[in-house]
C-alpha cells in the first residue's frame, strides 16, 4: 500500500518537472509531508496551476480510485495525493469556470 503511494507521488512529481501538467491538485490529508512541499515547489517553479483539496479519499473518488455500487455511491474509494491534468480535452463550462478561478487568484496575489 506504501508502495503505491509513493508510486503516485513519483509519477505526479515527474508530470510537474518535465512541465507535461497543466493543472495539479494536491490532497492536504497524506501522510507525506515532504511530498506536499515538493509538488508545491515544482507547480510554483514551473507555472502549473494547483488546487488544494482537504481529503485525499475525495481526490480518490474524483478520479476514479473507486467501485461505483447500484445506487451511483462510491466504495472502496482509494486515497489519492496528488492527480495531473494534462489535457483539458475540449473546451466546456467546467474548464471556464477552473481557467475564471485561476485569473482571478493571479489577480489577487498582484
Amino acid at each position: 500500500k506504501k508502495k503505491k503511494k509513493k508510486y503516485q507521488a513519483v509519477v505526479s512529481t515527474q508530470s510537474t518537472g518535465k512541465r507535461e501538467a497543466l493543472l495539479c491538485v494536491l490532497a492536504e490529508s497524506t501522510d507525506e509531508k515532504n511530498i506536499l512541499k515538493l509538488v508545491e515547489a515544482l507547480c510554483r517553479e514551473h507555472g502549473i496551476n494547483l488546487i488544494k483539496i482537504d481529503d485525499a479519499k475525495k481526490l480518490g473518488e474524483w478520479t476514479g480510485l473507486c467501485k461505483i455500487d447500484k445506487e451511483g455511491q462510491a466504495r472502496k474509494v482509494v486515497r489519492c495525493s496528488c492527480a495531473v491534468v494534462h489535457s483539458f480535452g475540449t473546451e466546456s463550462q467546467a474548464l471556464d469556470i477552473i481557467n475564471d478561478h485561476f485569473k482571478h487568484s493571479v489577480a489577487a496575489e498582484a
